[in-house]
């Protein structure tokens, strides 16, 4: 369990951690800044699509490795106390962030599918829908930013 715990728990320890906390978060602001290319172009290469799929890679592993722990009974680190009322990290304990985590890792899964199907043209004209990818890459680098500062930092209820 500690090994799932370690990779599932990755994060970074330098001062970029405000801009990207984890790997994840990482690979989504590249894929952010990388969508700006087809969107303005109106194609999509390889080396996008070469690291979509990484982006993909990098989202199934925590995700994998985060169910098999909360089938263990584990929770994110921001809802466990450790010592009285605080977390590991030094903060106040808040079970809400547990559900939050999840949301925001359904998010990003839902992001990495409409990204997809509009790379594929599917149900969008695909030069149109190559216009939206720098919005929805955004929402994605969005919602894995938060789901590595979910699982640190408390909520604005902490205690509830």
């Amino acid at each position: 369990m500690e090994l799932l715990r370690l990779i599932h728990g990755y994060q970074f320890g330098s001062g970029l951690a405000f801009l990207f906390p984890t790997p994840y978060a990482l690979a989504t602001l590249v894929l952010f800044l990388w969508s700006l290319g087809p969107a303005l172009k109106g194609e999509v290469r390889g080396g996008f699509l070469a690291w979509l799929r990484l982006t993909w890679v990098l989202t199934l592993i925590p995700v994998v490795t985060g169910v098999v722990l909360a089938l263990g009974g584990a929770k994110v680190p921001s809802a466990t106390p450790v010592q009285g009322q605080v977390t590991k990290y030094g903060y106040p304990a808040d079970p809400s962030r547990d559900w939050e985590h999840w949301m925001y890792s359904a998010f990003c899964l839902l992001s990495l599918y409409v990204l997809e199907v509009l790379v594929r043209g599917k149900l969008v004209p695909h030069r149109q829908g190559l216009r939206l990818l720098p919005v929805v890459t955004l929402f994605l680098y969005g919602c894995a930013y938060m789901v590595g500062r979910v699982a640190v930092f408390p909520g604005s209820t902490p205690g509830t």
